[in-house]
């Protein structure tokens, strides 16, 4: 089946090298990174039963299996082994990876690649260069200069960039480009602080439109997250100045995850001819009601406009369940509109290869 239906992962992360007690397990489950006994178990949501139902069989237990027989048996095997059955079970066609995150030392493109059996491409998050160059002996004045230079650097084999404006600043971003003057300052509160991680708007501004210049996708993380996210500052809408004025450049512009702002997302991408939108991350949270969240986003969202992507990040158990959960979402509401007399058999095969592989390569390798 899976051959048949290949997805282009366009947003997802290392895998952690060593094995995992439970405790480490359901830290890398969801987005909570301390799961505290006082709320039970994380097996006890709809992502631990999805791991209990879709996952066990491919380490070799009966669907369903207990949590404490599932953890057991991947301590068995070794965290290699389960690695290279789960990236090798999802059924991927490419990967696009996320290097800007990592707090352990974790797999990267080439070993991932190998895993799944497809290419896997680098996608550079702007704000981990811009913190490279401000910790690298930099003055504020020399900043810009510096920091277009690395980029160029990085992102001379990657396909795309990325913005965790989200998790910093939030999503409210003027639409102009700064001026050299707005750089040089904010630049220089940044040296002045001390530095730590990036959290000025003027340089989450500067740096998605330095992506934009080198003519590179541009995502953005809309919606859930780390705990650290405030979340209503990460909705959508908030980025409409800075979509009207990156429409005129024509570069793809990726909205990640966007739940519980999926419908919001649906719409922008409906409205601007350059969003695009996926429901990452979102999906294997969400279970079997994944194919809910599909439709919702998809009532405005064009099927042109939509992509897959896993957001996998530590466990690669989050490879295999996401991409096994969005073919069940997918198919679902592809099947429901045949039934219903909304559009023809043809049409369904035809909206299933876009979602899957054909929108992503359309945006990220369009030669």
């Amino acid at each position: 089946m899976y051959t048949e239906f290949p997805l282009v992962d366009h947003h997802c992360h290392g895998v952690v090298r060593r094995d995992l007690d439970r405790h480490a397990f359901e830290a890398l489950l969801t987005e909570a990174p301390e799961p505290s006994a006082l709320g039970g178990s994380l097996f006890d949501s709809r992502v631990g039963l999805a791991v209990r139902r879709w996952c066990a069989p491919v380490l070799g237990l009966e669907t369903h299996a207990s949590a404490d027989e599932y953890l057991e048996r991947r301590g068995e095997l070794g965290h290699a082994e389960v690695d290279r059955r789960f990236l090798g079970a999802a059924g991927l066609s490419a990967l696009l990876v996320d290097t800007g995150f990592e707090p352990e030392p974790l797999l990267g493109p080439a070993e991932l690649g190998a895993l799944a059996g497809a290419p896997a491409h680098e996608i550079v998050r702007l704000e981990q260069v811009a913190e490279q160059v401000l910790t690298d002996g930099v003055t504020a004045a020399g900043f810009a200069e510096t920091f277009r230079t690395r980029l160029a650097a990085r992102t001379r084999d990657a396909v795309g960039v990325k913005s965790i404006a989200a998790y910093r600043t939030g999503l409210d971003l003027a639409p102009e480009r700064p001026s050299p003057a707005e750089v040089t300052a904010a630049a220089g509160r940044f040296l002045r602080a001390g530095g730590g991680r990036l959290a000025d708007e003027v340089l989450h501004r500067f740096a998605i439109w330095c992506g934009v210049d080198l003519g590179l996708p541009v995502q953005f993380h809309i919606g859930l997250g780390d705990p650290d996210v405030r979340l209503r500052d990460c909705d959508p809408l908030l980025l409409m100045p800075l979509l009207r004025a990156l429409q005129p450049t024509g570069i793809p512009l990726l909205l990640l995850h966007n739940y519980p702002f999926h419908r919001e997302a649906g719409y922008l991408a409906q409205v601007f001819g350059t969003v695009f939108v996926d429901i990452g991350l979102a999906a294997h949270n969400l279970g079997d009601r994944a194919g809910t969240l599909l439709a919702e986003l998809t009532e405005l969202a064009p099927f042109g406009k939509v992509l897959y992507s896993s957001d996998a990040f530590g466990l690669p158990e989050l490879y295999f369940l996401a991409a096994t959960l969005f073919r069940r979402a997918l198919d679902e509401v592809l099947a429901h509109g045949t039934e219903a007399g909304s559009w023809t058999t043809a049409d369904a095969g035809r909206f299933r290869r876009l979602v899957a592989g054909e929108n992503a390569r359309r945006v990220y390798f369009p030669g």
